[in-house]
């Protein structure tokens, strides 16, 4: 689960060709569609745990992306963030079970050093 927050407004200039190809409802029209977009594909480019542990990268890769496609409609974008990342609880639960597994390996083989340390 990802939700953006965008702020946009028309590129003052260009409202004329805007509102005769797009109409008066041209951002929502434009924004969910490109934003969908960007998001998959900035998403296929990271891994689950990485989207967590990299926001700030994954973030501004989604800003520059939606920003230049944006341009693509005369839509100038005034700030772009990830409000909420969130996943379902059977992956949620997937991760946490794989931690303790990394856990409990790490302290075998802490367990199996200090023995042969003896």
């Amino acid at each position: 689960n990802l939700t953006l927050r965008v702020l946009s407004r028309p590129e003052v200039s260009r409202l004329p060709i805007i509102f005769q190809t797009l109409g008066l409802e041209y951002d929502e029209k434009v924004l969910p569609s490109i934003g969908n977009e960007v998001l998959k594909a900035v998403v296929a480019q990271f891994n689950a745990d990485q989207l967590l542990t990299e926001r700030p990268q994954v973030s501004a890769l989604v800003r520059d992306s939606l920003i230049k496609r944006a341009k693509d409609f005369n839509i100038e974008l005034d700030d772009v963030a990830i409000t909420h990342l969130s996943y379902g609880m059977e992956f949620s639960k997937a991760v946490e079970a794989k931690q303790v597994a990394q856990q409990e390996a790490e302290r075998s083989k802490f367990v199996v050093m200090k023995a042969d340390q003896e």
